[in-house]
C-alpha cells in the first residue's frame, strides 16, 4: 500500500513530518519515547497506518494535519512576506509550531506596512491560478489619504492610469467615504506598490493600507492584528473555484 490510501490513512510518521516538521528519523525517535497520542492512547509504532481524521498530539498539543494548508493571518505592519530578508521579521514567524513554515508561502504579498489580509498555503498550483493576470481576482484595500479623494480619482481609476508601465492599469473601483480621506478601492492586478503608484498618478499619498478581501474570503472582522486561523471547508471551496482547480 501507499503511505496514503486514498485520502483516508496516512503513516504516523508522515503526518509528523508534515504537521510537526519532524524528520523521519526524530518522528520515529518520538515516537519511541512515548511523546506521540492518537486518539487518546500513546503509540509506539511510527508506521502505523491511521485515520487521517484522527487527533494526533505530540507532547500534549494538537497536530493540525492537512495536505493543502490554507491559513488566513491579520498582518501587521512592519513584516515582510518573504522569509528571506535578514532585515526584517517575516509573516511566518507569527504562525504557530504546528506548521512546516519552510513549505508555505504567501498567495501574493503585501508590502510591509500594509496590513489585512493574507492567505497562506503549500498549495502552489491553487497560488499559481488565483495570482494569474488572466483570472482577474479582485482584491480590496481599505484606504487612507493625505489629500481628498474626488470623483475624478474615482473616474480616472475606471478608465485606468499611468504608473510608469507599458499599459495603463486595468479598471480599478474607487468608493469614497464621506470624509472623503478614507475609502475602498477593488483591484485586479498585483503590480509592485500598485496603489500607492496610482494615488501618486492622482497626486495624492497613501497614509494606511489594509486589505480587506481576496476574491471570495474576506478578513474576519473577529481576528486581532497577528493572529491567524485555518479557512473554514467553505472558504477553501471558495478559493479553489475561483482558482478553478
Amino acid at each position: 500500500m501507499d503511505e496514503k490510501d486514498n485520502g483516508e490513512f496516512i503513516r504516523l510518521d508522515r503526518l509528523l513530518s508534515k504537521a510537526a516538521a519532524l524528520s523521519r528519523r526524530d518522528a520515529k525517535r518520538a515516537v519511541s519515547f512515548g511523546r506521540i497520542t492518537v486518539d487518546g492512547s500513546i503509540i509506539r509504532s511510527p508506521e502505523l497506518k491511521i485515520p487521517s481524521t484522527s487527533t494526533v498530539c505530540f507532547d500534549g498539543k494538537k497536530l493540525i494535519y492537512n495536505e493543502n494548508v490554507y491559513l488566513m493571518l491579520n498582518k501587521p505592519a512592519g513584516y515582510v512576506c518573504a522569509n528571506d530578508d535578514p532585515k526584517s521579521p517575516n509573516v511566518f514567524e507569527l504562525l504557530g509550531d504546528e506548521y512546516k513554515k519552510d513549505e508555505l508561502f504567501t498567495i501574493g504579498r503585501l508590502d510591509k506596512n500594509t496590513t489585512g489580509l493574507l492567505i497562506i498555503t503549500n498549495n502552489g498550483t491553487a497560488a499559481h491560478f488565483l495570482l494569474s493576470p488572466k483570472r482577474h481576482v479582485k482584491k480590496k484595500y481599505s484606504i487612507k489619504t493625505k489629500f481628498p479623494l474626488t470623483d475624478e480619482d474615482a473616474k480616472a481609476f475606471l478608465e485606468g492610469v499611468d504608473i510608469g508601465e507599458k499599459t495603463l492599469t486595468k479598471t480599478a473601483f474607487l468608493e469614497i467615504c464621506e470624509d472623503k480621506f478614507t475609502g475602498y478601492l477593488t483591484i485586479t492586478e498585483g503590480k509592485f506598490h500598485q496603489i500607492k503608484r496610482m494615488l501618486d498618478a492622482r497626486k495624492n499619498k497613501i497614509t494606511a493600507l489594509q486589505r480587506v478581501s481576496f476574491g471570495p474570503i474576506f478578513l474576519d472582522g473577529k481576528l486581532a492584528l497577528g493572529k491567524y486561523r485555518a479557512l473554514t471547508g467553505e472558504e477553501i471551496k471558495a478559493l479553489e473555484d475561483t482558482a478553478k482547480i
